[in-house]
Protein backbone atom coordinates (compact mmCIF):
# COMPACT_ATOMS: atom_id res chain seq x y z
CA UNK A 1 0.00 0.00 0.00
CA UNK A 2 0.86 3.57 -0.53
CA UNK A 3 2.99 5.10 2.32
CA UNK A 4 1.43 8.19 1.84
CA UNK A 5 -1.67 6.80 1.86
CA UNK A 6 -1.73 5.00 5.01
CA UNK A 7 -0.34 8.09 6.32
CA UNK A 8 -3.64 10.46 5.03
CA UNK A 9 -5.67 7.94 6.15
CA UNK A 10 -4.63 7.34 9.36
CA UNK A 11 -4.38 11.26 9.95
CA UNK A 12 -8.11 11.64 8.60
CA UNK A 13 -8.99 9.11 11.29
CA UNK A 14 -7.55 10.94 14.13
CA UNK A 15 -9.15 14.13 12.98
CA UNK A 16 -12.64 12.43 12.02
CA UNK A 17 -12.12 11.46 15.61
CA UNK A 18 -11.50 14.38 17.27
CA UNK A 19 -14.04 16.10 15.58
CA UNK A 20 -16.64 13.10 17.00
CA UNK A 21 -15.61 13.78 20.39
CA UNK A 22 -15.94 17.61 20.43
CA UNK A 23 -19.18 17.25 18.54
CA UNK A 24 -20.70 14.94 20.88
CA UNK A 25 -19.49 17.31 24.00
CA UNK A 26 -21.10 19.89 22.61
CA UNK A 27 -24.44 18.05 22.45
CA UNK A 28 -24.28 16.80 25.61
CA UNK A 29 -24.50 19.96 26.95
CA UNK A 30 -26.69 21.30 24.57
CA UNK A 31 -28.85 18.40 26.35
CA UNK A 32 -28.46 19.40 29.80
CA UNK A 33 -32.12 20.73 29.78
CA UNK A 34 -33.06 17.11 30.10
CA UNK A 35 -30.97 16.18 33.11
CA UNK A 36 -34.28 16.19 35.59
CA UNK A 37 -35.53 13.23 33.20
CA UNK A 38 -32.18 11.44 33.74
CA UNK A 39 -31.16 11.81 37.44
CA UNK A 40 -32.14 8.23 38.18
CA UNK A 41 -29.56 7.32 35.12
CA UNK A 42 -27.30 10.31 36.74
CA UNK A 43 -27.11 8.17 40.62
CA UNK A 44 -26.64 5.03 39.29
CA UNK A 45 -23.20 6.06 36.84
CA UNK A 46 -22.53 8.16 40.10
CA UNK A 47 -22.74 5.62 42.57
CA UNK A 48 -20.43 3.14 39.51
CA UNK A 49 -17.91 6.02 39.15
CA UNK A 50 -17.64 7.11 42.93
CA UNK A 51 -18.28 4.48 45.17
CA UNK A 52 -17.05 1.37 43.69
CA UNK A 53 -13.57 3.59 42.85
CA UNK A 54 -13.74 5.09 46.08
CA UNK A 55 -11.27 1.90 47.76
CA UNK A 56 -9.06 2.02 44.98
CA UNK A 57 -8.69 5.62 44.65
CA UNK A 58 -7.96 5.89 48.42
CA UNK A 59 -5.24 2.90 48.43
CA UNK A 60 -3.57 4.63 45.51
CA UNK A 61 -3.84 8.14 47.02
CA UNK A 62 -2.27 7.28 50.41
CA UNK A 63 0.39 5.38 48.83
CA UNK A 64 1.16 8.30 47.17
CA UNK A 65 1.18 11.03 49.47
CA UNK A 66 3.51 8.06 51.42
CA UNK A 67 6.29 8.18 48.37
CA UNK A 68 5.86 12.06 47.88
CA UNK A 69 7.03 12.89 51.44
CA UNK A 70 9.62 10.23 51.51
CA UNK A 71 11.09 10.70 48.10
CA UNK A 72 10.98 14.82 49.38
CA UNK A 73 12.17 14.02 52.84
CA UNK A 74 15.23 11.86 52.04
CA UNK A 75 16.31 15.12 50.14
CA UNK A 76 15.14 17.85 52.54
CA UNK A 77 16.90 16.25 55.48
CA UNK A 78 20.16 16.55 53.86
CA UNK A 79 20.17 20.11 54.32
CA UNK A 80 18.30 19.73 57.81
CA UNK A 81 14.83 21.24 56.49
CA UNK A 82 12.65 18.57 56.86
CA UNK A 83 10.12 21.18 58.69
CA UNK A 84 8.65 22.13 55.24
CA UNK A 85 7.51 18.66 54.26
CA UNK A 86 4.17 19.30 55.38
CA UNK A 87 4.23 21.98 52.81
CA UNK A 88 5.28 20.34 50.24
CA UNK A 89 3.24 17.76 50.01
CA UNK A 90 -0.08 19.11 50.74
CA UNK A 91 0.55 21.86 47.94
CA UNK A 92 1.94 18.70 45.46
CA UNK A 93 -1.36 16.43 46.18
CA UNK A 94 -3.85 19.27 45.96
CA UNK A 95 -2.43 21.31 43.20
CA UNK A 96 -1.23 17.71 40.65
CA UNK A 97 -0.78 14.49 42.39
CA UNK A 98 -4.54 14.15 43.60
CA UNK A 99 -6.18 15.55 40.30
CA UNK A 100 -3.77 13.61 38.43
CA UNK A 101 -3.97 9.75 40.21
CA UNK A 102 -8.21 10.12 40.63
CA UNK A 103 -8.61 10.95 36.83
CA UNK A 104 -6.12 7.89 35.63
CA UNK A 105 -8.18 5.50 38.28
CA UNK A 106 -11.35 6.58 37.11
CA UNK A 107 -9.96 6.70 32.99
CA UNK A 108 -8.48 2.76 33.29
CA UNK A 109 -12.22 1.33 35.67
CA UNK A 110 -15.26 4.00 34.59
CA UNK A 111 -13.68 5.18 31.33
CA UNK A 112 -13.33 1.71 30.57
CA UNK A 113 -16.65 0.42 31.50
CA UNK A 114 -18.62 3.08 29.70
CA UNK A 115 -16.99 2.61 26.25
CA UNK A 116 -17.33 -1.54 26.84
CA UNK A 117 -21.31 -0.45 27.87
CA UNK A 118 -21.65 1.71 24.87
CA UNK A 119 -19.41 -0.18 22.53
CA UNK A 120 -21.40 -3.26 23.48
CA UNK A 121 -24.69 -1.58 22.55
CA UNK A 122 -23.71 -0.27 19.49
CA UNK A 123 -22.59 -3.64 17.86
CA UNK A 124 -26.08 -5.17 18.75
CA UNK A 125 -27.73 -2.70 17.22
CA UNK A 126 -29.03 -1.40 20.65
CA UNK A 127 -28.40 2.25 19.80
CA UNK A 128 -29.81 2.34 16.37
CA UNK A 129 -33.01 0.59 17.86
CA UNK A 130 -33.41 3.49 20.24
CA UNK A 131 -33.08 6.14 16.95
CA UNK A 132 -35.36 4.38 15.65
CA UNK A 133 -37.75 4.72 18.71
CA UNK A 134 -36.84 8.47 18.53
CA UNK A 135 -34.64 8.65 21.44
CA UNK A 136 -31.53 10.68 21.54
CA UNK A 137 -28.79 8.35 22.43
CA UNK A 138 -26.84 11.43 23.73
CA UNK A 139 -29.03 12.98 26.40
CA UNK A 140 -30.23 8.93 27.49
CA UNK A 141 -26.96 7.37 27.18
CA UNK A 142 -23.96 10.01 27.47
CA UNK A 143 -25.47 13.36 29.13
CA UNK A 144 -26.00 11.62 33.12
CA UNK A 145 -22.82 9.44 32.51
CA UNK A 146 -20.77 13.10 31.80
CA UNK A 147 -22.44 14.85 34.69
CA UNK A 148 -21.69 11.57 36.97
CA UNK A 149 -18.34 11.71 36.35
CA UNK A 150 -17.91 15.78 36.07
CA UNK A 151 -19.48 15.82 39.66
CA UNK A 152 -17.58 12.46 41.18
CA UNK A 153 -14.00 13.08 40.13
CA UNK A 154 -13.68 16.31 42.34
CA UNK A 155 -15.23 14.74 44.88
CA UNK A 156 -13.03 11.68 45.09
CA UNK A 157 -9.64 14.00 44.89
CA UNK A 158 -10.74 15.52 47.87
CA UNK A 159 -10.96 13.00 49.86
CA UNK A 160 -7.96 11.40 47.98
CA UNK A 161 -6.02 14.71 49.24
CA UNK A 162 -7.09 14.01 52.29
CA UNK A 163 -5.89 10.25 52.32
CA UNK A 164 -2.45 11.47 50.63
CA UNK A 165 -1.56 13.69 53.24
CA UNK A 166 -2.14 11.43 55.78
CA UNK A 167 -0.37 9.09 54.13
CA UNK A 168 2.71 11.90 53.78
CA UNK A 169 2.25 12.25 57.71
CA UNK A 170 2.75 8.55 58.06
CA UNK A 171 5.69 8.50 56.29
CA UNK A 172 7.24 11.87 58.01
CA UNK A 173 6.55 10.77 61.53
CA UNK A 174 8.37 6.96 61.46
CA UNK A 175 10.68 7.79 59.05
CA UNK A 176 12.12 11.12 58.66
CA UNK A 177 11.35 12.45 62.54
CA UNK A 178 8.80 14.97 61.75
CA UNK A 179 6.18 15.48 64.06
CA UNK A 180 2.13 14.60 63.20
CA UNK A 181 1.80 17.89 64.75
CA UNK A 182 4.80 19.96 63.05
CA UNK A 183 3.59 18.13 59.13
CA UNK A 184 0.17 19.20 59.95
CA UNK A 185 0.60 22.78 60.95
CA UNK A 186 2.58 23.18 58.31
CA UNK A 187 -0.07 22.16 55.60
CA UNK A 188 -2.69 23.90 56.94
CA UNK A 189 -0.70 26.88 56.98
CA UNK A 190 0.26 26.37 52.82
CA UNK A 191 -2.78 25.99 51.97
CA UNK A 192 -4.47 28.98 54.10
CA UNK A 193 -1.97 31.06 53.87
CA UNK A 194 -3.40 33.19 50.49
CA UNK A 195 -6.40 34.30 52.82
CA UNK A 196 -9.35 33.72 50.69
CA UNK A 197 -11.90 31.61 51.32
CA UNK A 198 -10.52 28.90 49.08
CA UNK A 199 -6.77 28.56 48.61
CA UNK A 200 -5.55 28.59 45.04
CA UNK A 201 -4.43 25.15 45.02
CA UNK A 202 -7.34 23.77 45.92
CA UNK A 203 -9.19 25.17 43.62
CA UNK A 204 -7.22 24.56 40.68
CA UNK A 205 -7.19 21.16 41.88
CA UNK A 206 -10.40 20.61 41.38
CA UNK A 207 -10.74 22.61 38.26
CA UNK A 208 -8.54 19.78 37.11
CA UNK A 209 -10.99 17.73 38.73
CA UNK A 210 -14.06 19.01 37.10
CA UNK A 211 -11.82 19.28 33.54
CA UNK A 212 -10.83 15.28 33.98
CA UNK A 213 -13.80 14.13 34.52
CA UNK A 214 -15.90 15.92 31.62
CA UNK A 215 -13.26 14.75 29.51
CA UNK A 216 -13.34 10.91 30.45
CA UNK A 217 -16.30 10.74 30.06
CA UNK A 218 -16.66 11.56 26.64
CA UNK A 219 -13.70 10.12 25.28
CA UNK A 220 -14.85 6.98 26.84
CA UNK A 221 -18.75 7.56 26.02
CA UNK A 222 -17.14 8.27 21.92
CA UNK A 223 -15.53 5.61 21.66
CA UNK A 224 -17.99 3.19 22.67
CA UNK A 225 -20.55 4.75 20.31
CA UNK A 226 -17.83 4.81 17.72
CA UNK A 227 -17.55 1.12 17.97
CA UNK A 228 -17.73 -1.45 15.42
CA UNK A 229 -17.17 -5.21 14.34
CA UNK A 230 -18.40 -6.99 16.98
CA UNK A 231 -16.40 -8.04 19.97
CA UNK A 232 -13.18 -6.98 19.06
CA UNK A 233 -14.56 -3.70 17.82
CA UNK A 234 -15.95 -3.28 21.26
CA UNK A 235 -12.37 -4.14 22.78
CA UNK A 236 -10.50 -1.78 20.59
CA UNK A 237 -12.97 0.90 21.85
CA UNK A 238 -11.98 0.23 25.19
CA UNK A 239 -8.47 0.78 24.15
CA UNK A 240 -8.75 4.00 22.64
CA UNK A 241 -11.17 5.05 25.38
CA UNK A 242 -8.26 4.78 28.23
CA UNK A 243 -5.39 5.54 26.10
CA UNK A 244 -6.95 8.82 24.69
CA UNK A 245 -8.17 9.95 28.22
CA UNK A 246 -5.03 8.82 29.91
CA UNK A 247 -2.88 11.48 27.02
CA UNK A 248 -5.53 14.22 27.55
CA UNK A 249 -5.49 13.99 30.89
CA UNK A 250 -1.69 14.82 30.65
CA UNK A 251 -2.22 17.39 28.33
CA UNK A 252 -4.82 19.43 29.75
CA UNK A 253 -3.34 18.92 33.35
CA UNK A 254 -0.05 20.90 31.68
CA UNK A 255 -2.22 23.82 30.08
CA UNK A 256 -4.16 24.59 33.30
CA UNK A 257 -1.16 25.00 35.78
CA UNK A 258 0.27 26.80 32.97
CA UNK A 259 -2.85 29.11 32.50
CA UNK A 260 -3.30 29.30 36.45
CA UNK A 261 0.57 29.49 37.58
CA UNK A 262 2.18 31.56 34.55
CA UNK A 263 -0.44 33.32 32.65
CA UNK A 264 -2.52 34.50 34.91
CA UNK A 265 0.19 34.41 38.06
Amino acid sequence: MNPFATVGRTMFERVDGAGFVFDLLLRTFGQIGYLPRRVRFMFDAAFNAGVRSLPVTMIVAAFAGAILAMQTGIELKRFGDTAILGTITALSMCREMGPFITAVILAATVGSAMAAELGTMKVSDEIAALEVMSVDPVNYLVLPRVIALAVMCPTLTVLGNLVGIWGGSIIAEQNLGVSQTLFWSSAREALTSSGTLLPKEVYVGLFKALVFGTVIAVVSCAAGLRAQGGALGVGLAVQTAVRNSVILVIILGFIITWFFYFLTA
